[in-house]
């Protein structure tokens, strides 16, 4: 089996193709990966390919299905699966002169202001299987690209639950980071996960705060801020005089939920997912989301967690209200049965596989 993408560095495609690799793999398959390199090449050791997928010249485009079409044919690839558009092109077009079944996983709604953007994007439609990590995202595809319904599978992405594991947090990684964070012992923390962008709604938090009023509750931005310092000036400006922290960067995501009590996605645009509701969910917290995009297929309004109206600080500051009110081992018992019911990476894997015994 062969997947192709741009590089191996960091993200949610990127750790995807990682799992389902080693799900290949305990599947007594021989796996390959072709990419231009990164950090989380080393973990697949002679299983990766080093080519340069990432280029999006016509040039490159062309000698890169020279190269894909030799690899398939000298390793025996039975499959090429690609995660994004511009290996998309050479991969399907390798695929092809192999007459090696091909498919594409559609990771998030690309823009297509332009008829040039929605061609360029429209390969990743053209699988035999279009593998959609959320129904939102499949039924962008088929909208707007006219993917055929009968080619199209839903596969939620997938956490890790023994990662996300409350139980498995020490008491002390909490205390620790709350302690980094100046977080007062009687304070509520709650957690808005990312990197500093404006999609992201960090002033609508930010806001949200303002209105909550509430002394004993601390926001807590972890994300880095690489290449945004303006944008954290202007947030740190808007958050003056409110209890609002900036913790940047944290590596223990899951120490980050353990010293948390409401996960907040204050996003201004739809998600293609929702990572972070997920994770948040298999920690057993409440979370608070925009009603956007693939929000809606991980929280139970009311049950697992709150959906509010994007943009809108008076309802986001609402919903985190309830959230406080309703968290405790009730709600963290429904959150983390739904995640591990629906989202964990052993169901996302066996998925995928099946989607390829379809076409072998």
């Amino acid at each position: 089996m062969l997947q192709v993408l741009p590089a191996l560095e960091a993200g949610g495609a990127e750790l995807g193709t990682l799992d389902i690799a080693a799900a290949l793999r305990d599947a007594g398959a021989r796996v390959l990966v072709a990419s231009s390199g990164g950090r989380l090449a080393a973990g697949l050791g002679a299983g990766h390919v080093r080519l340069p997928v990432d280029t999006k010249n016509p040039v490159g485009l062309w000698r890169n299905t020279g190269r894909l079409e030799a690899l398939i044919a000298r390793e025996g690839v039975s499959l090429v699966h690609a995660h994004s558009r511009a290996p998309a092109w050479s991969a399907r077009a390798a695929a092809r002169r192999a007459g090696t079944p091909f498919v594409t996983t559609v990771h998030g709604a690309y823009s297509a202001g332009s008829a040039a953007k929605r061609a360029w994007n429209r390969i990743m439609a053209r699988g035999d299987r279009v593998i959609a990590v959320s129904g939102f995202i499949a039924a962008h595809v088929k909208e707007v690209y006219g993917c055929p319904e009968a080619r199209l599978r839903v596969v939620h992405q997938g956490i890790d639950p023994a990662a996300f594991d409350p139980a498995a947090v020490p008491p002390r990684e909490r205390m620790v980071l709350r302690a980094e964070w100046a977080v007062p012992e009687e304070a509520r923390v709650v957690l808005l996960p990312g990197r500093l962008t404006r999609l992201k709604g960090h002033g609508v938090l930010i806001e949200a705060m303002r209105l909550l009023a509430d002394p004993k509750l601390v926001a807590v931005f972890a994300g880095s801020d690489r290449d945004r310092g303006a944008y954290r000036r202007e947030l740190e400006a808007l958050a003056r005089g409110l209890p609002v922290r900036f913790a940047g960067h944290i590596d223990d995501v899951a120490a980050a939920y353990a010293a948390s009590d409401v996960v907040i996605s204050a996003s201004v645009r739809p998600e293609s997912f929702g990572r972070v509701l997920a994770e948040a969910g298999a920690m057993g917290l409440p979370v608070v989301s925009s009603d956007l995009g693939a929000a809606r297929e991980i929280v139970r309004h009311g049950e697992t967690g709150w959906l509010v109206p994007p943009g809108d600080p008076a309802a986001l500051a609402g919903g985190i209200r309830e959230a406080l009110l309703a968290a405790g081992p009730a709600l963290a018992a429904r959150a983390r049965a739904h995640v591990l019911a629906r989202f964990t990476r052993e169901l996302m894997c066996a998925k995928t596989l099946a989607v390829y015994r379809e076409l072998l």
